[in-house]
């Protein structure tokens, strides 16, 4: 079985949770072959933790510059074929890697790898909503109209960055959702049906919570879609579905807080796209 893994954890004065992931990672029963941690501008004790107690981790310090830029300078530094990503709020179960190994050793024709997750918001396990559920296979219609592949769950195989590129740092937030968008809709995904990692929410620093109006950033990436992505033709008619609803809704939200300027913007998108 193949251990060709590289894990990059993007962090940013996290250095409370950290200990959490990268232990998950260090538990693992089938390890990964190397882990690097991207310090995008941290002013906590995150670096003297690594440093002192994980000498075995990889760690990289940036200037604060983005979890896409950091997830980046990760993708850079790793040297090995497959790459497994961890938010450094998260934490994988022991045998994510295990079964994620075994699933894409016996397919060679697989090269993206997710699975299903657990939720915990505010120390409490919450079930998602029907919205949220993780599917496989040609998913690019099921990733319009949300973020269906969490950054935690997935094993992206490194040829796949060469083809669709790496994460958009010019996006402050939902970056992940504008990379699946590119991977799904010229790669199938392979789906684990069972909880592989844990995912923490309800703290400040996340970015769902610094941005009004996210959809925005969506908006822009099925706006990049379509205007440089050969897609086929129930994709691109599902795009301009779900770019028509984002919209309507967008331009709604920004009328209703008076920000003209802004809803005249979307509204010239809007008129493009008819």
């Amino acid at each position: 079985m193949p251990q060709n893994i590289s894990v990059i954890i993007p962090t940013y004065n996290r250095a409370k949770l950290l200990s959490r992931s990268l232990n998950s990672v260090l538990q693992q029963t089938c390890p990964p072959s190397e882990i690097i941690v991207v310090d995008d501008g941290s002013t906590d004790y995150t670096e003297q933790l690594i440093k002192h107690d994980y000498p075995q981790v990889i760690y990289h310090h940036q200037p604060q510059l983005g979890v896409s830029a950091a997830r980046n300078q990760g993708i850079q530094l790793a040297s090995h074929s497959w790459l497994a990503f961890l938010d450094s709020d998260d934490e994988w179960l022991p045998d994510k890697l295990q079964k994620q190994q075994a699933m894409i050793g016996g397919n060679s024709n697989v090269k993206i790898c997710h699975s299903d997750e657990i939720w915990v918001r505010n120390g409490i396990r919450v079930n998602p909503h029907l919205k949220h559920q993780k599917k496989g296979g040609w998913i690019f219609q099921h990733c319009l109209p949300l973020c269906a592949i969490s950054p935690s769950a997935v094993l992206i195989h490194r040829s796949v960055f060469d083809t669709v590129g790496m994460f958009d740092e010019s996006l402050p937030a939902c970056e992940d959702y504008d990379l699946w968008l590119r991977m799904t809709c010229q790669y199938p995904v392979c789906y684990i049906d069972q909880p592989l990692i844990k995912k923490y929410g309800g703290h400040d620093d996340q970015l769902s919570r610094q941005y009004w109006g996210m959809d925005r950033f969506r908006i822009q990436s099925i706006v990049n879609i379509l205007d440089h992505q050969q897609l086929s033709l129930q994709d691109r008619l599902a795009a301009h579905r779900i770019l028509h609803k984002k919209l309507l809704i967008y331009i709604q939200g920004a009328l209703k807080r008076n920000k003209s300027e802004e809803a005249m913007k979307y509204q010239q998108i809007q008129r493009r796209f008819e």
